[in-house]
């Protein structure tokens, strides 16, 4: 990606490890590094394939429809715009809050794919806010690679579709805008 990262590497390791119930136990010396020890719940359970629901790829297409991905990140607004393409989104991308809210002065989209933590700039509850003030019936999803935030309640508070957490998956983004746009 030419550089050391996309900067979500410990937050999705984080959320992982919450989402299975885990913990994380860091011990750090300096001059000597850090060891990072997962931990997770142990269980005998086994789920059977059969029980897996599978959606099918035409459920969550898009049908032409405008979207504007907003994400300061490049190596993140590059995979969201190829991903919404491939499934049939008419895509836009901007870098930032104040760049989302002066596109959307002049422009519509159907839907907005909304970072939540953005620097430096307005962060994406502050977006959508002044988003709302341009058009009050905007619809957006929002998307961050950290659990779900006080800021995250508050942009669904004021009309935001749902959460997704990065890193993005084809099948739950798809899921979420088409959702979104059908309500």
């Amino acid at each position: 990606m030419g550089r050391s990262g996309t900067g979500l590497g410990l937050a999705i390791v984080w959320g992982t490890v919450k989402d299975h119930e885990g913990y994380i136990d860091v011990q750090s010396e300096e001059g000597k590094g850090s060891i990072f020890s997962l931990y997770f719940p142990i269980t005998r359970e086994e789920k059977m394939v059969s029980d897996l629901k599978v959606v099918s790829a035409e459920s969550y297409m898009g049908r032409g429809e405008s979207i504007l991905v907003v994400d300061d990140v490049h190596e993140q607004r590059d995979l969201a715009v190829t991903m919404l393409s491939r499934l049939g989104y008419r895509v836009n991308a901007v870098s930032g809050g104040e760049e989302a809210v002066a596109y959307l002065k002049t422009k519509t989209v159907d839907l907005m794919v909304l970072d939540m933590i953005m620097d430096p700039g307005i962060d994406g509850l502050e977006t959508y806010k002044r988003v709302l003030e341009i058009n009050p019936k905007q619809k957006a999803v929002i998307v961050s690679g950290f659990s779900e935030t006080e800021q995250v309640e508050n942009a669904l508070k004021l009309g935001a579709g749902c959460y997704i957490r990065k890193p993005y998956i084809m099948e739950k983004i798809g899921m979420a805008i088409r959702d979104e746009l059908l309500k």
